[in-house]
């Protein structure tokens, strides 16, 4: 693992940084602290004892603000040790958030554009899919599978760096055709309705908009009418690809075991699986479910279908 992955892991560096300052917390608890108060014990009975011998010579002293000081000086935490031990609950508790139950993410690009617009904050469930190990990523429980519809976070598997979002539109054993801007599934074209032109407030360029019917699940989709179907130049090598048969109208691709196709609602402005291909269960990090705020359309807010 090169530098560039450590630091691109956020979930690692988590790890990391609560494993240290956990070491540090358990070590004050259960060993610098007794030391601590065994060494002010000491003191304060040498304080004591000073004071008897004073009084006994007829010296009086402030004893209870001496002492009281002396006591607080020897029990208090070195800098270092209280910063770990105030960081580490907090530090625990965002590192088991994220990785077992709801991540955070922002939408960097328009390939999800109309269901997803750029600066979009979403949340991730971690667990609709299966309790995975964090760091290794490896699903140790099984809850459900993805299906076809569901807008799902992964890392890409050309840079397990970067988490892209797309659209799960085939699983395992599936045969997805596109050709003419127009998916087939297992042999049965997809629905598709014609809705009023999409205007994309960035560039104010008017999209052919249209309802997508995906085996029962509905949302919309953009393509641009003079936009090929696709770009056989940017078609890179991946594992499986022998499983698609790429032509100038399209390809045909049958999904292997273990595998998802995902596409960008964007259709025309998506790098997807249909250049880089399949994206391998164990890069799944979960299901978008929620926009919880766009601070520049603060009326995004809500589910995402």
């Amino acid at each position: 693992m090169n530098l560039q992955v450590i630091l691109g892991n956020f979930a690692l560096i988590l790890f990391v940084l609560m494993v240290l300052t956990g070491l540090v917390w358990c070590l004050d608890v259960f060993y610098l602290s007794k030391q601590r108060r065994q060494a002010a014990d000491r003191a304060l009975a040498d304080f004591d004892a000073r004071q008897s011998t004073l009084a006994a010579e007829g010296i009086k002293a402030d004893v209870g603000s001496s002492r009281a000081a002396i006591e607080a000086a020897l029990l208090r935490q070195p800098t270092w040790v209280e910063y770990s031990g105030s960081f580490f609950p907090v530090i625990a508790l965002v590192f088991c958030l994220r990785s077992f139950l709801y991540e955070p993410f922002k939408i960097p690009s328009s390939s999800m554009v109309p269901t997803l617009l750029v600066g979009d904050l979403i949340l991730v469930n971690k667990f609709t899919y299966g309790i995975r190990l964090p760091i290794v990523n490896k699903r140790i429980i099984e809850v459900n599978d993805p299906q076809r519809g569901d807008v799902m976070v992964f890392k890409y598997p050309k840079d397990m760096t970067q988490d892209y979002i797309k659209r799960v539109i085939g699983v395992p054993g599936d045969k997805i055709t596109y050709e003419n801007k127009r998916l087939t599934v297992n042999g049965k074209p997809v629905e598709y309705t014609a809705l009023d032109d999409y205007l994309d407030d960035e560039s104010t360029v008017y999209h052919k908009q249209l309802k997508e019917n995906l085996t029962g699940v509905s949302h919309r989709i953009l393509n641009d009418d003079p936009a090929p179907t696709l770009n056989l130049s940017e078609v890179k090598d991946f594992p499986h690809k022998d499983a698609c048969d790429y032509n100038e109208d399209g390809f045909t691709c049958v999904v292997p075991p273990g595998n998802y196709f995902m596409m960008g609602d964007n259709r025309d402005n998506s790098a997807d699986s249909r250049y880089w291909g399949f994206v391998p269960n164990e890069n799944i990090v979960g299901k978008a479910f929620l926009v919880w705020m766009n601070f520049s359309n603060p009326k995004r807010v809500g589910g995402i279908h």
